[in-house]
């Protein structure tokens, strides 16, 4: 199947698998599985094709992102059992204020997902929304939630050294000037982190329930009575450690990376650099939280705790990638390239519409980045996309690049893993998740790039 009965089949698939979780009550583990199998047999994938793409799509991510969502979820809850959440919420207080908690949370979670991937450092940081939240009572936790959400997800797309906008760099032809891409996406973020301010502090007013156990374990203890649970909180420096020193190890590792430095010390920054390794060491500092906090023979329960937390989210995400691999299989990607010159005259819209279609297609914020980009071309290339839209000087593709960001910010649903790691870990029904995470989403996505085509009359 190719063309407009793709796209009509698409469209379809995405609506039953809406339908199947909010209004049917069918789990999205299930959903996400079915409408895949369903899609895979209806566009005409060869039958003998199909358990094998299944199967690649739902390992894909236990290789990817699977260890890192566990070992954020482990940190997160140590921070919590031993007090260090109360310690770091206590600080941002501060730092920012009582009466600005959303923005505290917004501006931390925009600062750690410049290096860490949005997903792990919602799962870093919910405890201390949550500390903050039973510290100042009538606090919205989903309103906290939204802010924390939108300020990972706008470092996420728009500032390097995220690898999205990196490699949407390189590939644009940007790839030796990653300072103003850098610089350019701080600029970008600043609309973003406005709007999803102003939208955090709407649903805050709104009445948007918690799922049954959740609602109690966010406001029944007084900040004054979990302190007198942990007796003396952790110093603040041991409780940042686990959080900081991963944050530090990754830029490390991305900074030489971008550098093109080389050597024994080099390779072990880039070693210590990984996701896996950073979150590790972590880990072992928050271990160390433990030990000073004489919890250490609680290690394993909370160990048996945090699986039995990720482990739903982890598969929803995993049936989420099977149907990212099942719509690349029957050729969506390729028929967006193949008729890319058709839609070239929405001008500086265009990458933003390819990557928020992509987005919306497979879930992937990254591989919806990369792939418009891949579309795109080098801004100094003649037979390039970017040069039949009159994207042809170096300002222009640095606005492109974030034009694709906030397309790929557009919008997070039931097939991103993004989503599930907010609504899980908030207790949000899907449907409210649908309200809250889903509209921030589609809400500064679109005012996002309404900034950068202003921007763009200014400066092109």
């Amino acid at each position: 199947m190719t063309g407009i009965p793709l796209l009509v089949v698409f469209c379809l698939a995405i609506i039953i698998m809406i339908v199947a979780i909010s209004k049917f009550n069918v789990h999205p583990f299930l959903s996400l599985m079915g409408v895949s199998l369903l899609l895979a047999v209806v566009v005409g994938l060869p039958l003998a094709k199909i358990p094998g793409i299944i199967g690649s799509g739902f390992s894909g991510i236990f290789s990817s992102i699977g260890i890192v969502i566990i070992l954020g979820a482990l940190i997160g809850l140590i921070l919590e059992k031993t007090g260090a959440a109360i310690r770091l919420a206590d600080v941002v207080i501060r730092c920012v204020g009582e009466k600005h908690p959303q923005l505290a949370l917004m501006l931390m979670g925009w600062i750690v997902s410049i290096p860490v991937f949005c997903d792990s450092g919602f799962v870093i940081l919910n405890p201390i929304r949550k500390a903050l939240c039973n510290k100042l009572k009538g606090t919205s936790p989903v309103g906290m939630a939204v802010a924390l959400s939108g300020g990972l997800y706008a470092a996420h797309v728009f500032v390097p050294p995220t690898p999205g906008p990196i490699a949407a760099a390189g590939s644009l032809g940007l790839g030796d000037n990653l300072a103003a891409v850098i610089l350019v996406g701080i600029a970008a973020s600043i609309p973003a982190l406005i709007v999803t301010y102003i939208f955090s502090l709407y649903i805050s007013k709104k009445n948007i329930p918690l799922q049954e156990g959740n609602a109690a374990a966010e406001t029944e203890k007084s900040y004054e009575e979990l302190i007198a649970e942990y007796g003396e909180l952790p110093g603040s420096f041991a409780s940042f450690a686990p959080i900081v020193v991963p944050i530090i190890l990754m830029a490390a590792g991305s900074v030489v990376t971008m550098a093109g430095m080389s050597g024994a010390v080099a390779t072990g920054l880039k070693f210590l650099g990984t996701p896996i390794i950073a979150l590790t060491v972590g880990l072992l500092f928050a271990v160390g939280l433990l030990s000073s906090t004489g919890k250490m023979k609680e290690f394993s329960a909370i160990t048996n705790e945090t699986l039995k937390t990720v482990g739903p989210i982890l598969f929803i995400t995993a049936a989420g990638s099977v149907l990212g691999k099942v719509i690349t299989a029957a050729g969506f990607v390729d028929f967006m390239k193949d008729n890319a010159t058709f839609l070239a005259s929405v001008g500086i819209f265009f990458p933003f519409v390819i990557s928020a279609i992509l987005k919306t297609a497979q879930g992937s914020s990254t591989v919806a980045i990369t792939t418009t980009a891949g579309i795109m071309g080098m801004f100094s290339d003649s037979a390039s996309m970017m040069t039949a839209l009159g994207l042809n000087t170096e300002m222009a593709a640095l606005l492109t690049v974030m034009a694709i960001g906030a397309g790929a910010m557009t919008v997070s649903h039931a097939n991103d893993s993004y989503f599930w790691v907010v609504t899980n870990f908030t207790g949000l029904e899907p449907q409210n998740g649908y309200r809250t995470q889903t509209m921030m989403t589609l809400v500064v996505g679109v005012l996002s790039m309404v900034s950068i085509f202003i921007a763009s009359l200014i400066l092109l």
